[in-house]
């Protein structure tokens, strides 16, 4: 009987998986197949060709797969584990002594492996996947200069930047970041404006700003001065994760990009609630994912066992319509109220888990 606990895990993470990664397939590939529609409806527009709207969309696919993950293993599990129930092998299970409890482990064990590559996935292809698709994008307005930083506006206290363009360069191993056409607005505690100073090139390297070619004009209390700087180092905390967010959708960026943009912002009395809301909905993800398979789990002893895969994927879609509308509700609310984040995302798997264990009582009893 010693053996019977690594058998049995085995058994069902086997027939999860596979369901979760059938799934995961089918609804990741017509996803791709309507992005990849979308994008051919572009093809023409300015240099952009159908080889750019293919890498396009598959530059994309790490962040689909990652989104429609959730949805994919409430669905799957609830594929595999009904068909368990509908051959009997579930009861034959509990026969052997394994509660519900211990098989809802097994199914969450089983999960853990995907669950944990999707959160790795979450923090490196997706969005490295996403900013190189948006550049490939930008090729459709071939009558201008498009550039990650065109047109940025960037504040670090009583300091407004404006950039023209600016791009990430490297040599070698050294990268840093180039801004060109910039304007530097200063202002007094009392909102007067202090200066105003053109800037022809600016370059973070090595945690700080170095400024090219520099016209200034001061303006004091009855006076205005000019004057005109070769180089100079500024001291500023803005850096290019700080800059990016103002150009980059939250999105789009990695958890640590999203806290140092968090910081910034705050730095600044700016608001961060997108930021924010972006940054806590990464780190409940896991929750997310195993809080709805849970949830679904006393479906599979019971009335999954003679109901169709057409019912089991209506009921996994059910489930997981239901819990993206409450998380969007409570993270709308945040948003309004001003309430912490991680209370919005704790709520909707604390939901999920409470309803899951009332079922699971009301079935035992």
């Amino acid at each position: 009987m010693k053996h019977w606990p690594r058998l049995h895990d085995s058994y069902i993470a086997r027939s999860v998986v596979t369901s979760v990664l059938l799934v995961w397939g089918v609804v990741l590939g017509l996803d791709v197949v309507q992005a990849l529609a979308g994008e051919m409806s572009d093809v023409g527009k300015g240099a952009y060709t159908i080889n750019h709207a293919i890498a396009a969309t598959g530059l994309t696919i790490p962040s689909r797969a990652y989104t429609l993950f959730p949805t994919a293993a409430v669905i799957g599990v609830l594929l595999g584990l009904g068909q368990l129930a509908a051959t009997s092998e579930l009861t034959v299970l509990r026969a052997l002594g394994l509660s519900r409890k211990r098989l809802s482990v097994s199914v969450a064990f089983s999960l853990l492996l995907l669950t944990a590559l999707m959160v790795v996935n979450g923090e490196t292809l997706a969005p490295w996947g996403d900013e190189r698709a948006q550049m490939i994008r930008s090729v459709r307005h071939s009558d201008m200069v498009v550039s990650k930083y065109s047109g940025l506006w960037a504040r670090e206290g009583d300091m407004f930047l404006n950039a023209r363009t600016g791009e990430q360069k490297q040599r070698g191993s050294e990268r840093w970041l180039e801004l060109r056409g910039v304007r530097l607005f200063e202002f007094a505690a009392d909102g007067r404006l202090r200066s105003i100073s053109n800037v022809e090139i600016a370059e973070h390297r090595a945690g700080q700003w170095l400024l090219r070619g520099i016209e200034r004009t001061r303006f004091d209390a009855k006076t205005v001065q000019r004057s005109k700087v070769i180089e100079e180092h500024w001291n500023s905390k803005l850096d290019e994760s700080a800059l990016a967010s103002g150009v980059t959708k939250p999105g789009n960026m990695a958890s640590s990009d999203l806290s140092t943009s968090i910081d910034y912002r705050k730095r600044n009395g700016l608001d961060s609630s997108d930021f924010e809301n972006v940054y806590w909905s990464r780190w409940f993800y896991p929750f997310n994912v195993l809080a709805l398979c849970l949830a679904a789990m006393p479906f599979a002893f019971g009335s999954l066992r003679s109901g169709g895969y057409g019912k089991r994927v209506f009921i996994g879609i059910v489930f997981a319509l239901g819990f993206w509308v409450a998380q969007m509700i409570f993270s709308r609310l945040a948003g309004i109220y001003h309430f912490d984040y991680r209370i919005a995302y704790a709520m909707p798997p604390l939901l999920m888990l409470g309803i899951s264990y009332l079922m699971f009582r009301r079935r035992s009893s």
